[in-house]
């Protein structure tokens, strides 16, 4: 692979979350999405192992319908509907990636919440208040880049999202105090999901690079009456490498999900659509470390029903090249 080529790869260690992130689960009911860490997802060209810690902040704070913001204050209690107040998401998550001598590589990533949320119930007054901490569904993938050609890297990514995170958690106290927090707010989801994508890394010129992902994931059973919703998205991004060991980046994404089902579900407020600006900064530390920092901006969401949104997310990440 020739030094054009391993400089877009360098430079593609975008934000947050890949088109797979495990911050997914953090919102996906909420109309929330975040984008790709193309680098610790290890689309490397070159053989070896990387070991990644990123952490994401997911403030959702703005409650929406449509596309339309909803004033809180402005709707009379007690409703007929929960009335979310707040959902803070805090992610740590591990990551350990092996590119192979041949083509193929393989990924597992590990996600840790810690989620404070607060919502008025239906036919409540008063909200009721959680604290959600644990350990999230194990993220396992494959990748094969066998079609690659000289100046760029094209693959297919597969994998299996594994139902390890709990599922069960309770509320700490309010007038839900000791029911169970809505399924699409605990760390797991209790269900067995496939993704699959494709993807392709170049180069436009000597000092830009380029990297876009099409994809998409489904629950393949269900779980304590609740399945999630399935998505598709697509990701393009642009990264300038003139910089010695200093790279800008800009993404941006679109993504569909559908509604969440079962007995369990919250489906008539899950689901949506949402594109997102995501610019951001990779920094070498030296060595074989690398340091991540981005933003992800809403450009448009449109959510089905009821659901809180955020204004804004934040990843930063260490990635270090054994």
């Amino acid at each position: 692979m020739n030094r054009l080529i391993k400089a877009a790869l360098l430079g593609c260690a975008a934000p947050s979350v890949v088109l797979w992130p495990s911050v997914a689960r953090a919102c996906a009911s909420c109309g929330c999405t975040l984008t790709a860490d193309w680098l610790s997802q290890g689309l490397a060209a070159q053989p070896g192992t990387t070991v990644s810690l990123r952490y994401d902040y997911i403030p959702q704070t703005r409650l929406q319908s449509g596309t339309d913001q909803i004033d809180i204050n402005s709707v009379p209690l007690p409703t007929d509907r929960e009335i979310e107040r707040y959902t803070y998401n805090h992610v740590v998550t591990a990551t350990l990636d092996h590119q192979f001598a041949s083509d193929w590589g393989i990924d597992v990533q590990l996600p840790y919440f810690v989620r404070p949320h607060s919502t008025f119930a239906e036919d409540t007054t008063e909200p009721s208040h959680s604290n959600t901490e644990g350990f999230g569904d194990v993220r396992v993938t494959a990748r094969w880049q066998g079609l690659s050609k000289p100046g760029s890297v094209t693959g297919i990514e597969g994998g299996l999202v594994l139902p390890t995170g709990r599922f069960r958690k309770t509320f700490d106290a309010g007038p839900e105090a000791g029911g169970e927090v809505d399924r699409g707010l605990q760390p797991g989801t209790g269900t067995v999901q496939a993704s699959a994508a494709l993807y392709r890394l170049g180069a436009i010129s000597p000092e830009v690079g380029y990297f876009v992902q099409i994809g998409g994931q489904t629950a393949l059973d269900s779980r304590a009456g609740y399945k999630p919703g399935s998505f598709v998205q697509v990701a393009g991004a642009l990264n300038y490498a003139h910089w010695r060991g200093f790279t800008p980046q800009l993404q941006v994404s679109f993504r569909a999900t559908g509604r969440d089902s079962g007995p369990n579900s919250d489906r008539p407020n899950s689901g949506g659509e949402q594109i997102n600006l995501s610019p951001g900064f990779s920094a070498r530390l030296g060595g074989r470390l690398t340091a991540t920092a981005f933003v992800e901006l809403p450009l448009y969401n449109k959510v089905n029903g009821y659901q809180l949104t955020p204004k804004v997310k934040a990843s930063v990440g260490l990635i270090a090249r054994l």
